[in-house]
């Protein structure tokens, strides 16, 4: 069992450079669904309504919800952007030293 807060333990994780990375790795992804989870709480839309938008099932886009966006592809984002009646933008940024 784990003791202490989550924040203390990732610290502690942070401390391995391998984990670190893998970390940082995902940062895309995290802000990505916050983003979209952000944006349909926004618009009081549920997960059941969003999904018919879009033309899907609620459980595909509850498994998107919990992480599965390292495998959505930029359709699939569009898809959920115009159901949400938003523009999909993707950019480059530089990475921060």
């Amino acid at each position: 069992m784990i003791k202490g807060t989550f924040k203390d333990h990732l610290n502690e994780c942070m401390k391995d450079p391998e984990f670190k990375k893998a970390w940082h790795d995902l940062d895309p992804e995290f802000e990505l669904l916050e983003s979209f989870i952000k944006a349909r709480e926004k618009k009081g839309i549920t997960q059941a309504e969003l999904a018919r938008k879009m033309g899907t099932k609620q459980p595909a886009l509850s498994r998107l919800e919990r992480g599965g966006f390292t495998g959505a592809t930029v359709a699939t984002l569009k898809k959920i952007a115009d159901a949400l009646d938003m523009r999909l933008v993707v950019k480059f940024q530089k990475k921060s030293a």
